[in-house]
């Protein structure tokens, strides 16, 4: 059900897409979207794992909180601007899918200066 506008000197009709014409547009703005991010927090944060220096793959690159977090960077920081997306970096340390794993099971810790 669509929306009937009224613009001064123009009279818009009445709106018939629907979500299903635009799914796959959207879904590939989104995923484009979260890439871009997923780009611009890698090289804010150095671009490489602060553990063992690993860059090869974007995919294999995680972000860790290290301070209480406001929202989770894989499902929710398409929905934030920049500047809020920035300081949610700020609380983060970039980690290799391994090193991160390692870390969350106790096998490593992060080197103190990451921590301050």
């Amino acid at each position: 059900m669509g929306l009937i506008w009224i613009m001064p000197n123009k009279t818009r009709t009445k709106d018939t897409r629907t979500y299903r014409d635009r799914a796959e547009y959207l879904s590939n703005a989104t995923t484009k979207r979260r890439r871009r991010i997923k780009q611009f927090a890698i090289d804010y944060r150095g671009g490489k794992c602060m553990v063992c220096g690993y860059s090869r793959c974007v995919g294999a690159l995680d972000l860790h909180h290290i301070g209480n977090k406001k929202f989770n960077f894989s499902t929710d920081a398409y929905l934030h601007d920049w500047k809020t997306i920035k300081k949610e970096l700020d609380k983060c340390v970039l980690l290799c899918s391994n090193c991160h794993r390692e870390l969350h099971n106790g096998v490593i810790e992060l080197p103190a200066k990451l921590l301050i």
